[in-house]
């Protein structure tokens, strides 16, 4: 099943279109049955501006769950870079032959990573990760193999920095997979367009007032947007730049 929220674009323009239908939908309510001035009239904005504030705070929320998870992301590249760097130098322990192959495979392996972050294509990625399962089952083979053979403390270390190597990477599928849930996303929509229909109800002159109404739908359908693009890992404009893992290839290619 296509998840809509994976494609920013794709949200603004549906965002946009519903929750202006909304505010027009409004305004045709309004028309069969106005709102008299006095207490009601003060009544219902009371109702409209809760139920906007309402929708300000939910958005609020939503995009600081999006910005976490885009900052957790980043958070892993920067920890699988350290993992990765750390256990190269470690391989220095093993013994000689063990050491150049596990250097070797290490190498291979940081540039599937750096694939994995700059990929955007489905067909790809599932080659990319088929290729570091196989390079993760090399890299540990290679590290077991002298650990058995020769069991030291040194060889451990070794043993040890190729556990956070491989660990790492499962945390960073984890964090690309954590995702606002469609239920979060369900139930903004629900409150933003209960909003535009309130304010399409609400218009005074709604045949003056008819590119007005477009305002609202105009930007919350950008916050939509905004939010589904962080969200995003692969989709949209935002994305997390493998930097750390990039440097750290340019790195280990010049010695």
């Amino acid at each position: 099943m296509v998840n809509i929220t994976s494609y920013p674009a794709l949200v603004f323009v549906i965002s946009f279109v519903v929750l202006a239908i909304s505010a027009r939908l409004g305004v045709l309510f309004s028309q069969r049955r106005r709102i008299p001035e006095g207490g009601v009239r003060e009544d219902f904005g009371v109702i409209q501006a809760a139920t906007l504030t309402l929708l300000g705070l939910i958005i609020g929320f939503t995009f600081s769950m999006a910005l976490n998870r885009y900052d957790q992301r980043k958070n892993y590249e920067e920890e699988e870079a350290n993992a990765i760097g750390t256990e190269f130098v470690r391989a220095s322990l093993l013994p000689a032959e063990a050491s150049v192959n596990v250097r070797a495979l290490l190498v291979g392996y940081l540039d599937q990573r750096i694939h994995f972050y700059q990929t955007r294509n489905s067909e790809e990625l599932a080659k990319i990760n088929a290729q570091t399962a196989k390079l993760q089952s090399d890299l540990w083979t290679a590290v077991q193999k002298p650990a058995v053979a020769q069991p030291s403390p040194l060889i451990a270390l070794a043993v040890s920095g190729m556990n956070d190597v491989l660990n790492s990477q499962g945390y960073t599928q984890a964090a690309w997979w954590n995702r606002i849930p469609v239920a979060a996303w369900g139930l903004m929509g629900l409150i933003a367009i209960c909003s535009n229909l309130l304010v399409g109800y609400g218009a005074r002159k709604p045949k003056e007032e008819v590119r007005m109404l477009l305002i609202l739908p105009l930007i919350v359908a950008v916050a939509f947007f905004l939010i589904a693009d962080i969200d995003s890992p692969r989709g949209g404009l935002i994305h997390v730049v493998p930097q750390n893992l990039i440097s750290l290839a340019q790195s280990l290619r010049t010695q």
